[in-house]
This record gives C-alpha cells, sequence and structure tokens, in this order.
C-alpha cells in the first residue's frame, strides 16, 4: 500500500549520518523554484526561500515597530480565524430540535475533475428515515463552477447516493450528485432530454458497470494524502526554514515527530464510518505528514461513490482543523515519496480457484494492451511520481509480477498458491477520478475493449 521501495525511501547510513546529511537543502533565493502543485494552484515558497525578497523590509522594521504581519505564519501552530467552540456550543443546542425539518447537503464534482462543491437545502420530516428517491433534482450555477458558460448557465444536480452526515444532526444527510444539463426546447420546437455534462465521468462508469454486473467487479483503493499549513502549504511539522529527517521512521509509525497530525486521519476515520463508507482501514504513509485510507471493497459505481464521499468529509474535517488536504501524487520534489492511489481488482472468475489465478495473468495481458490508455487518464502529473523509482513503475513500460511494488500490476505472493484472488494496480495516482479508473479496468480485462483512446 506504500512506496517504499530501496534506500530512497528507508535512508542510509546511521541515524547520525542521515541527520548531518541534508537529503534537500532549501534553494537560494536566485535560484529557479519549482513549487508544488496543490489542486490546481502553484504552492506559496517557505519562508527560507524569501530570505533577499524580504531583506529590505526586515531592515526597515528594525526601525520602527511594523503593524504589519508576516507574509504567512512558519510555526505549526494552527490558529482558525473562527472559534470553534462557539460554533459547536449553538450546533450543540439544535442538533435534536430542528422545527420538524432536517438538512439535506448536495455534493458534486466540479469542472476541475478534482475539486468538490455543495451546497444544502432544508426539508420536511416525515416520520419516516429520508430515502434517495425522496430526494428531488436540484440546479446550481454552472459557470461559477467551470461547468457551464454563463449564457445558457443552469445545470442539474441528480442524487446518486445518500449518507448520513457526521458534521450536522443525526436526522441530516449527504447527497452525492452527478451534474446534467436541463431539458431544454430545441430551436425546432423539439425537446431535448436531460444528458451528462462533458465533465461527468459517474455516467459512462455506471454504463459499464450494468454490462459487467454478472461479474460481480470488487474494487479497493488506497488513498494516500499529505497534510499541509493551509497558509504556507508546506507540509505540517516539517521544520519552517527546511526538510525533516529522512524517510524511513514514518510508516506506520507511532510516536511524536513521525505520526505528525494523527488527529486528522483518525476523526476522519470515524467520521467515514458515521457516514456509512465502507473505510476498511488507514495507516501513516512514507513520507512525513502522509496518510492513507483504504476504500473497498466495494462493488461497481459503489467504489466512485464512497471514495468521492469520503474526500468530501476529508476536506470538512481538514477545514475544523484549519489544515489543507492535498492529493497531489508529488507534493514535494527531490528523494520525497509521492502519493498513488492503488486500484485492488477482482471479480468472480478472479475469485473463483482453480481457475482464478489463470484468469488474472490474462488480465495482465489485457492490460499490457491498453496500457498507454490508462496511463493517461491514472490523475494528472502522475508523470512526477512514476519515476521508476520510490516502489513505482515506469510511466511508459507495462510490467506485472509476483509481490514486486516495482511493477505495474503487483499480485499478492499467496495467489500463485491459492489459484484465486485480486490484483494490484499501482499506476493511479492519489488525484485518480475513481470512476474513470475503475471504467477503464472493467473495459479492459472484462469487455475487451483494445483501442487506444
Amino acid at each position: 500500500m506504500s512506496e517504499r521501495r530501496g534506500e530512497n525511501a528507508r535512508g542510509t547510513g546511521s541515524t547520525g549520518e542521515a541527520h548531518a546529511r541534508a537529503p534537500h537543502p532549501p534553494p537560494p533565493s536566485h535560484a529557479p523554484v519549482h513549487l508544488p502543485k496543490i489542486m490546481g494552484r502553484t504552492a506559496r515558497r517557505p519562508v527560507a526561500e524569501q530570505k533577499e525578497d524580504t531583506a529590505s523590509v526586515k531592515s526597515d522594521q528594525t526601525k520602527k515597530k511594523s503593524t504589519m504581519s508576516a507574509p504567512y505564519m512558519v510555526d505549526q501552530e494552527i490558529r482558525p480565524l473562527l472559534d470553534p467552540a462557539i460554533t459547536q456550543r449553538w450546533m450543540d443546542k439544535f442538533a435534536t430540535d430542528t422545527s420538524g425539518k432536517f438538512v439535506a447537503e448536495y455534493v458534486w464534482i466540479d469542472g476541475t475533475g478534482e475539486m468538490l462543491r455543495c451546497k444544502a437545502r432544508t426539508m420536511p420530516k416525515t416520520g419516516k428515515a429520508p430515502k434517495l428517491s425522496d430526494m428531488a433534482l436540484w440546479q446550481f450555477d454552472g459557470s461559477s463552477t467551470g461547468q457551464a458558460p454563463g449564457y445558457d448557465s443552469e445545470v442539474t444536480l441528480v442524487p446518486r447516493a445518500m449518507f448520513r452526515d457526521p458534521f450536522r444532526g443525526p436526522a441530516d444527510v449527504i447527497v452525492l450528485c452527478d451534474c446534467y444539463e436541463p431539458a431544454k426546447v430545441m430551436s425546432d420546437g423539439s425537446v431535448q432530454k436531460m444528458r451528462p455534462i462533458p465533465s461527468n465521468t459517474r455516467a459512462p462508469c455506471a454504463e459499464v458497470m450494468k454490462k459487467v454486473a454478472a461479474e460481480e467487479p470488487w474494487f479497493g483503493i488506497e488513498q494516500e494524502y499529505t497534510l499541509l499549513n493551509a497558509t504556507t502549504k508546506w507540509p505540517l511539522g516539517w521544520p519552517k526554514n527546511g526538510y525533516p529527517a529522512p524517510q524511513g521512521p514514518y510508516y506506520c509509525s507511532v510516536g511524536s515527530g513521525v505520526a505528525i497530525a494523527r488527529d486528522v486521519c483518525e476523526v476522519h476515520y470515524r467520521a467515514c464510518m458515521y457516514a456509512g463508507l465502507n473505510i476498511s482501514g488507514i495507516n501513516g504513509e512514507v513520507l512525513p505528514s502522509q496518510w492513507e485510507y483504504q476504500i473497498g471493497p466495494c462493488t461497481g459505481i459503489d467504489a466512485g461513490d464512497h471514495m468521492w464521499m469520503s474526500r468530501f468529509i476529508m476536506h470538512k474535517v481538514c477545514e475544523i482543523f484549519g489544515v489543507e488536504c492535498t492529493f497531489d501524487p508529488k507534493p514535494i520534489p527531490g528523494d520525497w515519496n509521492g502519493s498513488g492511489g492503488h486500484c485492488n481488482f477482482s471479480t468472480k472468475s478472479t475469485r473463483t480457484p482453480p481457475n482464478g489465478w489463470k484468469v488474472i495473468q490474462e488480465h495482465c495481458e489485457k492490460l499490457r494492451k491498453r496500457h498507454h490508455t490508462h496511463i493517461i487518464n491514472y490523475g494528472a502529473g502522475n508523470e512526477k511520481r512514476l519515476t521508476g523509482t520510490h516502489e513505482t513503475s515506469g510511466m511508459d513500460d507495462f510490467s506485472w509480477g509476483v509481490a514486486d511494488r516495482g511493477c505495474s500490476i503487483r499480485v499478492g505472493r499467496n495467489i500463485p498458491i491459492e489459484k484465486c484472488g485480486y490484483y494490484e494496480d499501482r499506476r493511479p495516482a492519489s488525484n485518480l477520478d475513481p470512476y474513470v479508473v475503475c471504467r477503464l479496468m472493467c473495459e479492459t480485462t472484462l469487455l475487451d475493449v483494445t483501442e487506444d483512446e
């Protein structure tokens, strides 16, 4: 589940040598700096990289007291803009008395294909638990989310999955939706039916899952992520002006200084379970301040629905803590691990002995023939991560092997013995679209689609 292979992941030499040897000295301020992308935005530089830029300002500040704050906070103390205790006081007060109403939070993926949007509506209680069929269609301004032009801005939200809301009252729900062009009257008087907008990746995935339902495809997706200071965009717990000790002690770690911001991971874990998501575990990862959780096993379209909802819950948890979660596949350049979204996959045929092992080998050869199509759809910036180091395969070459985390596809050591089971596609990045990845896996292995897209 982790990309932690060889010396790059574990460090070399003694502990003293590791600390004495700075693996990534901060670049001088006059050198070109390549900044990580955070959700499509360029991260700010650490303060150490701006010394020359601020030298004159510091000189002036020694002469007179300035009322201006620093460009951004450089310590690791998280200071929320608002007092969460006040919010909690009033939320607790109103949690059980909402005048016979409940809240439905509608959530959807915006035009970036990575960010999530949401808005809430009030609904009357009926004396029965709300069902997905009770949730009406709803519109929003698609011109403000990159999903429609201003002259024809309405986009329709179609409810697809419903979960308990871990942030509001016990009767409240979160509704995951996908996006459609509303029905409209055309110039010839005909009525065009509602249809998916171009950025709706759920609709084609759902169609494929219907076709392969008899094979009962199961997915388990490993979501790696990194926690950042929301102001500096630098990983939590990292030194103000540099880098921590090399990788090695952080994976599945316990203790202060190595297990950084566990609170976020644990609260998210419990919130997902409360919501009804099929979250199967968590662990600390190789990069300090990097964590992982696993969604699945889920059947068919549920894998994408549960993964996207888990990301929504993660962002809301981070909002409460005043930190930022990035799914960037290479949040920190250099000799640091990237973040993956490994996809574990099985079908009824692969899970059935004694032919399951043979079917897995056939799947691998089908995936080899369509490698290019998969790789270009497995997450933006994945080329920074799939370098053939840090326990990854290369972008251009396909490989599979038993117990080999340096391959594109890893098969478990027990599979050839038990003659059945699952395999792991290690190519997807942490910012994968699970609808796209799950659709491609089924198209290639079950529908025998071979053309390069």
